[in-house]
């Protein structure tokens, strides 16, 4: 039997201007599952991500967490998504460690990884203290990435993820992804590039009109 969905979208629908982006999107990501969203440039992907980790609204439609609706439970649902938006959020001024003290204290600190055990899964131990800018945009990312590793969420929605990463990242965020899908989570993501995960149940929509 197919478990409930974790995450459900009934008919959504966006608009940017005077154009529909999007219309009668329905969709449902049960546990352990991942939601690649694909799409031409413009379709409407991030702003779907928006929509789905509460930061725009649809024009129409509903987003429901756990059978229940979000516009409704927003408080409970948002402690349990992590977003990581095409740019990644990093402040320059900080290092990786104090980005990362940043995120956990505004979310639910994963109870078994510190930071410093975050920053090894990584790659980044060596440059824990250094501040952001002076990292490579690869770099950056990953501190971004690390992120969802510091904190326990459930829900995680990835805007390119890949970005500016190069093999060995591209690796790393795959067995980030298999982890997170083995233990339960979920997880809705756009990429342009292909992403192995062996073994893992994968869901495919296209906004292309």
């Amino acid at each position: 039997m197919e478990s409930a969905p974790l995450l459900e979208a009934c008919g959504l629908a966006c608009e940017r201007g005077d154009r529909i982006l999007f219309e009668n999107l329905h969709f449902s990501v049960p546990a352990g599952a991942m939601l690649h969203i694909e799409g031409r440039n413009g379709a409407g992907k991030t702003s779907l991500l928006r929509i789905l980790c509460g930061l725009a609204q649809p024009m129409a439609g509903t987003v429901h967490w756990r059978g229940r609706s979000v516009g409704r439970w927003r408080e409970a649902f948002l402690a349990e998504v992590s977003y990581v938006g095409h740019h990644h959020g990093v402040k320059g001024s900080l290092t990786p460690e104090e980005n990362l003290a940043v995120a956990r204290g505004l979310a639910i600190a994963h109870p078994t990884v510190d930071i410093a055990e975050t920053l090894r899964c990584v790659g980044l131990a060596a440059y824990c203290d250094h501040p952001c800018q002076e990292l490579s945009a690869g770099q950056r990312r990953r501190v971004a990435l690390a992120r969802l590793l510091a904190v326990r969420t459930s829900l995680w929605i990835l805007d390119e993820p890949l970005t500016s990463l190069d093999r060995a990242g591209v690796r790393m965020v795959e067995g980030m992804l298999h982890t997170h899908l083995a233990a339960g989570g979920a997880v809705v993501v756009v990429t342009h590039h292909p992403l192995q995960l062996d073994g893992m149940p994968v869901q495919r929509i296209s906004l292309d009109r």
